[in-house]
C-alpha cells in the first residue's frame, strides 16, 4: 500500500502540469479563433503515463526507481494537433517564444525532417515546466508532440500495434505500416497544396458563425430589456437573411442590431 500512495503523490504534479498546458494551449486556439485570425492549433490531448508504462521503460533503459523523475522525460505528455505540416512549426514558434516565462525548453527532436525507420513522423518538445504543489514548486519534465491529424491517425494505430507486439511488430506488418506512412505523408502534401482554398473556407465559417451568435445573443437581449417590437422585426430579417445565406448582409444585420441594443442600453440607464 505504501508503495501505491507514493506513486500516487509523485505523479500528483504531473497531472496538474497536464491540465494547466492544455488551458494554456486551448487558450492560444480559442483567442485566435475569437478574432477572426488562423489558429495553426487544431486540438489539444493530454495524458499521464500509466504506473505500468513508467515501470516498463525504467526497466527497458535500466534506468533505478529513485532516477525515474530525472530520466524520463515524457511522464507527462501534451499533444498539439495541426490541419497542416506548416502549422506544426508556427505552433514550435510559439513555444519558444514562452521560452524561460512559463516554461524551459530542454531540446527538440524534427522527426519530420528525419523521420524514424518505422516511418514516424512528428515534431517533440521536451519542456521543463514548474508546478506549484502544496509544498512548494517542482519543476518537472513534460513532453509536448506537435503533428498533424494524419501523422497523429498512423502513430496511435502502430503505438497500439507495438503494444500488442511488445514492441516485435512482425516484419509483415512493420513494411505495410512504413508504406501507409508514406501515404499519410502524401494526404498532407496534398492538404498543403489546397491550404489557402481549406483556410478560406474555414474563415467563412467562423465568421458566419460569429455573426450568428451575436444576433441570436442580441436579439434575445432586446428582448430581455423591454424591447419585444423590434426583436420579432430583426427575427424576422434574421429569418429572410438566414435562407439566403449571405455573409455581408449577416454582418450588416449584426452590426444593425449592435448598435440597436447599444442604444437602447443608453435610453435605460
Amino acid at each position: 500500500m505504501q508503495k501505491i500512495r507514493r506513486w500516487k503523490e509523485i505523479l500528483i504534479p504531473y497531472e496538474q502540469a497536464v491540465e494547466e498546458l492544455k488551458v494554456k494551449f486551448k487558450s492560444i486556439r480559442n483567442e485566435l479563433r475569437d478574432m477572426n485570425e488562423y489558429s495553426p492549433i487544431e486540438f489539444v490531448t493530454g495524458r499521464v503515463k500509466k504506473i505500468s508504462s513508467i515501470l516498463e521503460k525504467a526497466k527497458r533503459y535500466n534506468i533505478p526507481e529513485d532516477k525515474i523523475e530525472e530520466k524520463i522525460e515524457d511522464i507527462a505528455g501534451i499533444r498539439i494537433m495541426c490541419q497542416f505540416e506548416d502549422d506544426i512549426y508556427k505552433v514550435v514558434d510559439l513555444i519558444r517564444k514562452r521560452d524561460g516565462k512559463d516554461l524551459k525548453i530542454v531540446y527538440e527532436k524534427d522527426y519530420i525532417k528525419n523521420k524514424k525507420d518505422s516511418g514516424y513522423r512528428s515534431y517533440h518538445v521536451i519542456i521543463k515546466y514548474p508546478v506549484q504543489t502544496a509544498l512548494g514548486e517542482k519543476e518537472i519534465f513534460a513532453e509536448l508532440q506537435i503533428r498533424t491529424l494524419a501523422m497523429n491517425f498512423w502513430a496511435t494505430i502502430e503505438h497500439s500495434l507495438n503494444y500488442k507486439y511488445k514492441k516485435n511488430i512482425p516484419e509483415n506488418i512493420k513494411v505495410r505500416l512504413r508504406k501507409a506512412a508514406e501515404a499519410a505523408y502524401l494526404l498532407d502534401q496534398e492538404m498543403r497544396e489546397i491550404r489557402d482554398e481549406i483556410i478560406r473556407a474555414q474563415k467563412m465559417f467562423e465568421e458566419k458563425s460569429n455573426n450568428v451568435t451575436d444576433i441570436v445573443n442580441n436579439i434575445q437581449l432586446l428582448n430581455l430589456i423591454g424591447y419585444e417590437k423590434e426583436a420579432r422585426e430583426f427575427q424576422d430579417k434574421f429569418d429572410e437573411i438566414w435562407e439566403k445565406g449571405s455573409l455581408a448582409e449577416l454582418e450588416n444585420l449584426s452590426e444593425t442590431i449592435r448598435r440597436t441594443v447599444r442604444r437602447y442600453q443608453t435610453y435605460n440607464l
